[in-house]
């Protein structure tokens, strides 16, 4: 079932629920749907009308990190376009979730009435795990998903996710909520996993040494699940694992939150 078959009335019905447009990205979008099922669930279980906005693409991060501002401001003002109207904007990843809410302003800061709609909608959107803890109260995951899911899990803190959004305890309260769950704290959480969207391109060497460094990191705590609420970082790290052979499974915080299991593990665990 296609993500966009999950849509709400237009923007302008009345709804006592908060009106949420889960932002999907286009990694989960192409490599791992499940991520977006998961957030649905999860913001449907905060008490939530989602819906998954037919007109949005791409948030403009790779072409705004490579210098092609034209592209992204292109980008951003259809993205605008595409959610305006909703209560909320919610994003399955800190590093989209940072570029609509803190790059887009200052992107569209030329045009006095781009700017005005890139404030507005700076506003609205949060990153999906600060969403539900911040924003609706969660303190727990609800009673019917927090037992999906037993083992040992550590958690990655992605850069945009921690240093622009400030999202850091939020992920390890929820995990900490479910009673099958064993939280473990790697060394270096906050360092950079290498990925960095086209930092990877660009400069392969100094990226394959942090990655490095961050899988050798995660392993010395023996997890079964490396976590993490940004799919870039998740594959990147996923892929350094899968090639040593590792038997960590990598998943984004979401599947495990929301218990959206089905699909294997990013990473194909070895035994």
């Amino acid at each position: 079932m296609p993500l966009d078959t999950f849509n709400v009335p237009p923007p302008n019905a009345q709804s006592a629920k908060p009106r949420v447009a889960l932002f999907v990205t286009c990694l989960v979008d192409v490599f791992r749907p499940s991520v977006g099922f998961a957030a649905v669930k999860l913001l449907e279980a905060a008490g939530c009308a989602v819906s998954v906005p037919t007109g949005q693409t791409c948030c403009g991060q790779p072409a705004y990190n490579s210098g092609d501002k034209d592209s992204a401001k292109a980008i951003a003002r259809n993205t605008i376009s595409a959610l305006e109207g909703y209560d909320y904007v919610v994003v399955p990843s800190g590093s989209c979730a940072g570029m609509l809410k803190v790059h887009f302003p200052d992107l569209l800061s030329d045009d006095p009435a781009a700017a005005v709609k890139a404030k507005a909608l700076a506003g609205r959107v949060h990153e999906l795990v600060s969403f539900l803890v911040n924003v609706r109260g969660m303190k727990a995951v609800p009673g019917d998903l927090a037992g999906a899911y037993a083992g040992r899990v550590t958690y990655h803190d992605s850069c945009a996710g921690l240093r622009e959004l400030g999202v850091k305890s939020e992920p390890r309260a929820l995990l900490s909520s479910m009673p099958g769950v064993e939280l473990v704290e790697m060394p270096d959480a906050e360092v950079c996993c290498g990925f960095g969207g086209t930092f990877s391109v660009k400069y392969p060497d100094i990226s394959n040494a942090m990655v490095e460094k961050k899988t050798a990191n995660a392993t010395r705590v023996a997890p079964d699940l490396l976590l993490a609420g940004d799919l870039g970082c998740l594959m990147n790290m996923a892929g350094k694992l899968e090639r040593a052979g590792s038997a960590i499974g990598v998943r984004h915080i979401a599947e495990v939150l929301a218990g959206e299991l089905t699909s294997p593990p990013i990473s194909k665990p070895r035994r």
